[in-house]
Order: C-alpha cells, then structure tokens, then sequence
C-alpha cells in the first residue's frame, strides 16, 4: 500500500478567515489565476472535484466527483512553506518565525563572515534571479557569496559554482544554520548554488538544498517511522523536517522531473508514504507575479496527472493539497495567507464532500490511520464513517 500526498506549493483556494491580519483580504490564488487568464483547463483535476471546492472559471463542479474535496484552514502562524509542511504532519507553530524585510542585523552578518571567512555580498530582501543578475559580477571579482532574504523567514545564500563550490557552500549554509538561533532562529537556510557567464547567470535548481529548523515536536512523519514504514521525500519535503523520519529523498530541477520521479515510485511495489513539494507554482509564478505562467503550470501538472491516476493500485491513496497561497493577483511578491484545497483519491471510494477542515493536521493523521496507526494530532477523515 502506497499514501501519496502532494503539495502544490503556493496553490492557495480563496482568503482565510484571518487573511486582513496579514495583509491578504482577498487573495485568491486558484480564482484569481483563472479570470486573469479566461479560464484554467484542468480537466483531471475537473475529474477530481477541484471545482467543487470553490468557484474556478474554467473548472465546473463535478456531481460525481472521483475524488472527496474539501478546504483546510491553516491554525498555526506564519504563511510560509515549512509551517505548513509542519501542520501537515502535526506540529501547530504558535509564534510565527523572524523575518527581516531591512536585513539582517549588523551583528548577525559580522558573525557569519567570521565563520565563513569571507565577507558578503547583498544583505536584503531581493528576489533570488534579480539579485544574482545584479551583484554576480561583482561576486566572480570578490569571492563574496550573496546573502539574501525574502517576505519569508530565510537566509539565502547564493554563490556560483566556479567560485564556490557547491560542496563548500553547504557547509557556509550548514555554519549559517547552528548560528541562527534564537531571536534570529530563521526558519531555513537555503544554498542557491548558480551558473554562467556575466549577464546570463541562472540558478541551478537541482543543487538547491534547505536547512531548516527540527520540528519542536513529534510529527506523523516520526510515527510512521517509528513503526518501520518507508517515508520518501520527494522535492524539499525532507529537508523542511531536517530529514527526520525520512528513508530517502529524491531531487528533482522541476515539477514535470519531479512528476516523472513520482510515477516510478507509484510503479514500484514497495508500501511507503511518499511526501512531495512541487514548486514551481510558487517559485516560477506565484513570487513573480505571472498569472499565465502559473496556470500554464497548473495545466501541465492537471495532464502529468492524468498519467499518475493509474498507477494508483487498489489499495493505494492520493492526497492533493497546498502550503500556503502565492497569489499572483496581489500587490507584492509575498505569500498569500489562504485556505488550501484538498482531495484525497482511492480507487472505488466514492467522492465525500470533507468541508471547511480546522487545521492542516487532518491530513497528518488520516495518512497514518491509512497505515493503522491512531495519530493524536488532527481528526482522519478517512475511513468514512
């Protein structure tokens, strides 16, 4: 038996009951996406039930749907990636983590230079290719890696791999990550190893690597563990829990790679619960505020997914879901503080209306109900009562 569970990080479903507290009155990724682009053309995810979840030009609602649906809203604070990776598998964040919108503090870069032995370059907000492109030059003369940060918790460190190794810039990352403790206990550390020449520089997303904080408690991911179950990461997904838990982890450049990734796995014969991020609905399009890339995105994923479906053995369970919303509609490059849907597929299973779901844990502890375990944290919507 396989559980799949995939996020389409950034895939938001209309503003949470607290959206104003963040900024976010409004914000409507899914919604949003569609009008902007005259309609998504989803028809897997159509199949599904997505459209049942909440009005999507382009995407009806289905009276038979394949697949239960429903909405979850988000208890913890924050609206960034790991704390919803974190809720997913039981751990509610009270206190949303440190962000730095004017830098870092003098004494936070001083400290990390020291330990590097390098100084650094940037130390702002600033989205990652835009910062590259304009201080990569400057970088090549230096040898001063970039640090950077975002609207999120993050340290980021970029550094071309002539000048800096990839190797050499885990362990910058690694330096970063066991100073940055509390006040500045940043959520991850992230490496952005990148390539090419002056003017055409570009990241290289497959050496991307995530240094994150453990989770301050235990997660589905420990229970399932602690019972022999083979958990896989595919994407970022383990490296947001400090691969506690995790057998293996499988990278990937894209979402069609990590597609790819995905329908081997379902192939395979091995019972595990395998936990994937795709990320280039928030990475690619939701940051930069490209409506038609993100739905361009959202169509070659609905088709990629029609080859998933069946692979899915009788016994085998599909969870859709998202993080966080990254809406491309509003002002900013932020995070958008939403609802996120969820459909949960299994052969013959007829499609069940779940509703509004009270935290993102219920999906936490149905995974391990489908294993035979009784994880306290969340209500399983699954087996159907």
């Amino acid at each position: 038996m396989k559980a799949v569970l995939i996020v389409l990080d950034g895939v938001g479903a209309g503003e949470a009951p607290d959206s104003a507290a963040y900024g976010d009155a409004g914000s409507d990724t899914l919604g949003h996406v569609a009008r902007a682009v005259g309609g998504l053309r989803l028809p897997t995810l159509q199949r599904l039930g997505l459209g049942n979840i909440e009005e999507i030009k382009g995407v009806e609602r289905n009276p038979a749907p394949l697949a239960s649906w429903g909405r979850m809203r988000e208890l913890s604070a924050g609206k960034d990636t790991i704390t919803g990776h974190w809720e997913m598998m039981g751990v509610v964040n009270g206190r949303p983590f440190p962000t730095y919108p004017h830098g870092f503090p003098p004494e936070v870069i001083s400290a990390f230079e020291a330990r590097i032995g390098r100084k650094v370059l940037g130390n702002r907000p600033a989205s990652g290719t835009e910062i590259i492109k304009e201080l990569g030059g400057k970088h090549l003369e230096t040898g001063s890696p970039i640090v950077y940060t975002s609207a999120d918790s993050v340290f980021q460190i970029a550094a071309h791999v002539d000048v800096i190794a990839v190797e050499e810039l885990y362990s910058m990352c690694a330096a970063a990550r066991e100073m940055l403790v509390h006040p500045n206990n940043v959520c991850r550390v992230i490496a952005r190893p990148f390539k090419g020449m002056n003017g055409q520089f570009s990241r290289i997303s497959e050496k991307r690597r995530d240094f994150a904080l453990e989770p301050p408690g235990e997660t589905a991911v420990d229970a399932l563990a602690g019972k022999g179950i083979p958990v896989i990461s595919a994407g970022k997904v383990g490296e947001m829990f400090s691969m506690r838990g995790f057998r293996e982890k499988v990278k990937f450049g894209n979402n069609l790679e990590g597609a790819e990734k995905l329908k081997s796995y379902l192939s395979g014969k091995e019972d595990a619960f395998i936990f994937a991020n795709l990320n280039d609905f928030d990475t690619l399009y939701g940051h930069r505020r490209d409506p038609a890339g993100y739905a361009r995105s959202l169509e070659e994923f609905d088709s990629a997914l029609a080859e998933m479906l069946p692979l899915l053995g009788d016994d085998d369970s599909l969870f859709i879901t998202a993080d966080h919303g990254c809406d491309p509609a509003m002002p900013g490059t932020d995070h958008t503080r939403e609802l996120v849907p969820l459909l949960f597929y299994r052969r013959g299973e007829p499609g069940r209306d779940l509703g509004m779901r009270d935290g993102f844990m219920d999906i936490g502890a149905a995974v391990a109900r489908l294993f035979g375990l009784d994880f306290p944290k969340g209500r399983s919507f699954f087996p159907f009562s």
